[in-house]
């Protein structure tokens, strides 16, 4: 049975990854993003804090707020409890995806090979993160894995930008992960919020596209 979050993270089809070397930055581009009409993030666990930055933006109801880079169940049970309702992982871990179902969150486990997505799938995955998606092939990978998985939702993440994401939307992602420009140090750091809120423009533009 299909998770019921699934479809609002098809409709938004950009999820922003955002990774930072400090909370503050995060909640800053998490802000800029938003105001640009972004309403879906995830938000690394290798962000210092991450943990409490995940409970303080799940208290608005009008953000979908997951965790990235969960290494483990102690980890996930955490970000659960701090309100997150996805959790993403970049490799397999079947007890990730177990304490997200126990606290019906999706969970999205990370695969690169048709072995790999069935061990994703077997492990309890809602979504199968293709990671890194760019340097595996781009597009024509997800094509490729949508021939023999065409009941899959799948993530690419890794490389992608506003000008490939409808190439992966194109061959058969159901979204895609973006780092990028969405959330660059430099433009965060120097308080550049019109270069920050135009790559987001530019990437909405693209998915509507």
């Amino acid at each position: 049975m299909t998770h019921p979050l699934l479809p609002v993270l098809r409709q938004a089809r950009i999820i922003p990854v955002v990774r930072t070397s400090s909370a503050a930055l995060a909640a800053r581009a998490v802000d800029w993003l938003r105001g640009a009409g972004m309403t879906v993030f995830e938000i690394t666990m290798t962000v210092p804090d991450a943990t409490a930055l995940i409970r303080d933006l799940s208290s608005d109801p009008a953000l979908l707020v997951g965790a990235g880079t969960v290494p483990d169940r102690a980890t996930a049970e955490a970000c659960l409890a701090a309100g997150a309702r996805f959790l993403v992982a970049p490799w397999v871990d079947a007890e990730v995806a177990d304490a997200a179902h126990a606290a019906d969150a999706i969970a999205m486990l990370g695969a690169l090979t048709p072995t790999e997505v069935r061990a994703a799938l077997a492990a309890g995955a809602d979504v199968v993160k293709i990671f890194p998606a760019s340097s595996a092939g781009g597009p024509a990978h997800i094509k490729a894995l949508r021939s023999v998985f065409p009941q899959v939702a799948f993530c690419p993440t890794g490389g992608v930008d506003a000008r490939t994401a409808p190439d992966y939307l194109d061959a058969g992602a159901a979204f895609v992960g973006m780092g990028g420009r969405l959330v660059d140090e430099a433009l965060l750091a120097r308080g550049d919020r019109a270069a920050v809120e135009a790559a987001a423009r530019d990437a909405l533009g693209q998915r509507q596209a």
